[in-house]
């Protein structure tokens, strides 16, 4: 099995030709395990190279509002009045422990998308 480590952009996107050419690939056999070297390889170049850095909390929490057909007002029984709910999706105020918990079980955004720290806010 001659496979050589993914250096260069372009040995990865020569290594994901070649996985495509062998997903039908049957596990344990020779084809099955270069793949299997293959995929392991490329996905250790693709968390090097290709990080997806989480995304701000509070464009979570309008994408939430979007998908569900919510309102800010929708969002008082997660993050409290309705100056609160404009601060914090104005940036001007962090989420609070209390408040990821509630939007974490209410409208099941992941709790760390909401613990995200991207610098925006002001109130620290």
């Amino acid at each position: 099995m001659d496979i050589k480590p993914i250096k260069t952009e372009r040995d990865y996107k020569r290594s994901m030709k070649e996985i495509d050419a062998l997903m039908d690939a049957r596990p344990g056999t020779p084809d099955g395990d270069r793949l299997d070297v293959l995929v392991t390889l490329a996905e250790a170049w693709e968390q090097k190279h290709h990080t997806i850095e989480s995304p701000d909390p509070v464009e979570a929490i309008y994408f939430a509002m979007e998908q569900r057909g919510l309102s800010r007002q929708d969002l008082e029984p997660f993050i409290g009045s309705r100056a609160r709910v404009s601060e914090v999706l104005n940036h001007k105020r962090s989420l609070t422990l209390p408040m990821i918990r509630k939007l974490h079980e209410g409208l099941g955004i992941p709790a760390t998308v909401l613990i995200y720290d991207n610098g925006q806010s002001r109130d620290r």
